[in-house]
């Protein structure tokens, strides 16, 4: 409070009691305690109504105990209940997170994690993934640019994501309780099989494997992939103390369509605790075709070899990069990408003519828009041959194929002629363009379905940069390698366009998102909204049906049938208004990933402890772990002096005292005749 406030204050006590004074004494004619108390009551309304009028400031001090944050998590998956330590695990949980002296010291903090992090409210072991890197991104979200102990109750087996070990901070320590036996016990695993979704028909495709061995001795394992009661592949494996790991590839024969199920086992003589890491089942589909996808170009540039890698991801796919003189039969394609056409294209577009293939043309720079204009008919340019960055805006209204917003509209800007783009026949825009945010009501990337004939338009190069850009930000190349094989599957095809469309994998494994989706459009094939979807799962071997509703994302419509058990099962989707149906199927392949392990991964926890200055304990080490944090000088509670200021005038009770005042001295004056 300032001095000239102080004074202020001061004035007003002495102009309060001079007018009190001067009303209710020196003009008064009586000098009775009647007098005395009105004059009191007037003073403190005057004195009242002048404090709000000066409206000081207020300064109230208080000091808060800030604590240091102790996050207790513990491992929620269900290869803790499969390794039978779930009860000393929440016998852990309990003795750390109920401790009075922990709860002194630290605010102490309790968290769950399997395939997600979340608050430790219902602790079950039966998650079916373990993710512990999240637990470590988490943590840096909810903890910035805090020092503060972790304490992980886990058995160390992640399942998915990245290794956890150099996810978290390492300036903030971290004590792994590794809970389950940690005796070695004898055990063969195949940790991993990788092999494609898809091969073609009369082919070989190759199956790479990888196998785990614990032990104290030489053993001889038998390795076997097999179909039904044929045997495909079988050879001997030699695993030592010093040899605990093999990996190779096989070759099988893709000789028959559809989808083939497959299964791999690891056998010895040797008697294991766990059998069931011993085998695993997988699948791929076999096609009797491919897609032949020529790349024409003219000039060298990084969009092409970013296109034929993102194609190719799938294995259906063929792309071949020519120049336009060197295109001897277009026949040998079912695709053509034409990037940044010119006169050298003459040729290309005349056989096209009678080819009638579909095609994809992407502009640029370099495009001559003179020669476009006379050799296709779906648009008109007009462009001034200046250059100019166009940025993209995801149309939702898109209905020609089920396509998710990524995250176009933060890609990087695409470099193209500046002009004016016209539509001459109907076209379905996927992305129209924008410059800076300025929208030029032109479309981006658009697409046709006329008669038969498709064509795809990319107005704009440098598209690599966008692959680049999704790999920056999801470490990994997937929703571009997707929405670049969508774009291909829609040229690849002539079919005529269904009102009801569905897509979906011929195979999952349990304990994958199972995901459908499907997309209904009316008679003008346009994407109905209002379409009502349902559809009944049947268990192919019981015959038990399952009915679910299918829910609207964005364009598309979509039902998760998490928890299915292994099996064939058929499916149909069915639109309710129209009675317009889909017949499928699909198989759930039996694989619980958690089910993999005899032991805690000991090494892995450790090895995380060492990172981050920690250290690492046993479950029945716990009273250690709590001694330790209590001796820890490094987190210790701070006090914050906390002073928070307020006008007077905020003060409601003053106000109100004000009004009692005049009130009562009104009564107190009406009662005494003195009105």
């Amino acid at each position: 409070m300032t001095n000239t406030t102080i004074l202020l204050l001061l004035l007003s006590v002495v102009i309060a009691g001079i007018l009190s004074f001067y009303q209710y004494y020196y003009k008064a004619k009586s000098k009775s305690k009647v007098n005395l108390l009105l004059a009191f009551l007037r003073f403190i309304s005057i004195f009242g109504i002048l404090l709000l009028l000066i409206n000081p400031i207020i300064s109230r001090k208080t000091i808060e105990v800030i604590k240091t944050p102790l996050p207790i998590i513990v491992d929620n998956s269900a290869s803790v209940k499969d390794l039978k330590a779930d009860q000393e695990a929440l016998g852990v949980f309990k003795a750390l997170s109920e401790n009075k002296a922990l709860q002194e010291k630290f605010e102490v903090q309790t968290y769950q994690f399997d395939s997600d992090v979340s608050p430790a409210d219902s602790i079950t072991f039966s998650g079916k993934q373990s993710r512990i890197d999240l637990v470590a991104k988490n943590l840096k979200s909810i903890y910035k640019n805090q020092l503060f102990p972790t304490v992980l109750i886990s058995d160390g087996n992640q399942t998915s994501g990245e290794d956890f070990v150099f996810s978290f901070n390492p300036e903030n320590k971290v004590y792994p309780v590794a809970v389950g036996d940690t005796t070695t016990y004898m055990d063969l695993r195949i940790s991993q099989l990788n092999v494609n979704k898809y091969a073609f028909h009369k082919n070989k495709f190759p199956v790479e494997v990888f196998l785990n061995y614990s032990g104290t001795k030489s053993i001889n394992a038998t390795f076997k992939i097999g179909q039904g009661n044929t045997v495909l592949n079988e050879q001997t494996v030699s695993f030592s103390p010093s040899k605990k790991s093999a990996s190779f590839s096989v070759l099988l024969p893709a000789d028959r369509v559809g989808v083939q199920v497959f299964r791999a086992s690891i056998t010895s003589k040797e008697q294991e605790k766990n059998t069931y890491n011993n085998s695993k089942n997988f699948a791929i589909e076999v096609m009797d075709q491919r897609t032949e996808v020529a790349l024409i170009s003219a000039i060298p540039h990084p969009d092409l070899g970013a296109i034929k890698r993102s194609i190719e991801t799938n294995s259906q796919r063929k792309v071949t990069i020519v120049k336009p003189n060197e295109i001897k039969s277009l026949l040998d394609y079912n695709v053509l990408v034409l990037y940044q056409p010119n006169v050298s294209f003459k040729t290309v577009f005349d056989q096209n003519k009678n080819a009638k293939i579909n095609t994809w043309i992407i502009t640029g720079n370099n495009t001559d828009y003179t020669f476009l204009n006379q050799n296709q008919e779906d648009y008109t340019f007009k462009m001034s041959g200046q250059s100019e960055n166009y940025l993209s805006t995801f149309e939702k209204q898109f209905n020609l194929f089920a396509i998710d917003d990524f995250g176009f509209e933060q890609f990087p800007p695409l470099e193209n002629q500046f002009g004016t783009i016209t539509s001459k026949s109907n076209q379905n825009v996927l992305l129209s363009s924008r410059i800076r945010n300025i929208e030029t009501n032109q479309p981006l990337l658009s697409f046709s379905d006329n008669q038969g004939r498709r064509n795809a338009y990319l107005f704009g190069e440098n598209i690599w940069k966008w692959r680049a850009d999704v790999y920056i930000n999801n470490k990994s190349f997937e929703k571009f390698d997707v929405f670049a094989d969508k774009i291909i599957q829609f040229l690849a095809s002539n079919d005529s366009k269904k009102s009801l469309v569905v897509s979906h994998e011929r195979f999952y494994n349990s304990g994958e998102a199972i995901e459908i989706n499907a997309q209904y459009f009316n008679k003008n094939y346009e994407f109905d909204e209002k379409a009502r979807l349902t559809i009944t799962v049947t268990n192919s071997t019981n015959k038990q049906q399952k009915k679910y509703d299918l829910v609207r994302f964005s364009n598309s419509f979509k039902v998760n049938l998490d928890g299915l058990a292994a099996g064939k099962y058929s499916f149909t989707v069915k639109e309710l208004n129209s009675n317009s149906s889909y017949n499928g199927n699909f198989e759930v392949l039996d694989f619980d990933i958690e089910k993999q392990f005899v032991n805690p991964d000991w090494n892995k926890l450790n090895q995380l402890a060492v990172q981050t200055n920690g250290k690492a304990y046993l479950a029945n080490q716990s009273e250690i772990l709590i001694k330790k944090l209590l001796a820890d000088e490094s987190y210790k509670a701070m006090q914050k002096s906390i002073v928070k200021k307020s006008p007077l005038i905020d003060w409601i009770w003053l106000l109100v005292l004000i009004v009692t005042m005049l009130g009562a001295e009104w009564f107190i004056r009406k009662y005494n005749g003195l009105l």
